[in-house]
């Protein structure tokens, strides 16, 4: 029941997102959905009580609940950015097409994977849920953070999966993935930073001029 809750909690905070429209409500909302998996992660430590998933656990809170949301409000002090984050299909219809990624994930799990309804199946369905959204993020947005926010959302949902499937990744695969994530981010603030400096804007959309 507990971790029914959870999954829920983590899929609400996606769908928050689908119809935010401000970049701070996005920064705010994969926070949460970040704290969700954070006690997912949490709660799998307890279950099985190993001490590697505990680290872990730290790691999520330390690095997407508190670091990945405090650069992204970070970037968007720096380069003065606008707060609408310019969306390309209105709130009302992206939430109808994050409904219908939730009911293509449950058909798929079930219909074409045939998996039996369980705890382990509903995280499944979840983070096939999350990982459609989080790329429909990224097609759906002008703003280049809110795109990089996408691709988090869809790393939190793969994260997600991998421990389900692998009932938590081997350590130092995870340390890895971390560090990689890190970087990537420390990559991003200078990018986004770099692009503000040249063309005064980092909406994607206004940079068509760029195509030969």
């Amino acid at each position: 029941m507990t971790l029914n809750i959870i999954l829920i909690g983590f899929l609400a905070a996606t769908f928050l997102m689908v119809i935010a429209k401000r970049i701070t409500a996005l920064v705010r909302t994969f926070r949460i959905q970040s704290i969700f998996l954070f006690l997912y992660t949490l709660y799998m430590g307890l279950c099985q009580q190993h001490l590697e998933l505990f680290v872990v656990c730290g790691l999520v809170f330390i690095l997407k609940v508190v670091v990945i949301p405090l650069v992204l409000l970070r970037i968007m002090r720096r380069i003065n950015v606008e707060e609408d984050l310019g969306l390309l299909i209105n709130p009302q219809l992206s939430l109808v097409i994050a409904l219908i990624f939730a009911y293509l994930s449950y058909l798929f799990a079930h219909n074409a994977m045939g998996l039996p309804y369980s705890q382990a199946s509903a995280a499944f369905i979840a983070s096939m849920t999350v990982v459609c959204i989080g790329f429909f993020l990224m097609v759906g947005r002008m703003k280049a953070l809110g795109q990089v926010i996408g691709l988090l959302v869809m790393e939190n949902a793969i994260f997600l999966a991998a421990s389900v499937i692998a009932g938590g990744m081997p350590f130092f695969v995870e340390i890895a993935l971390f560090f990689d994530i890190f970087v990537f981010i420390v990559i991003v603030e200078v990018f986004v930073y770099k692009v503000n400096r040249l063309f005064t804007h980092i909406d994607t959309s206004k940079m068509q001029s760029l195509k030969g």
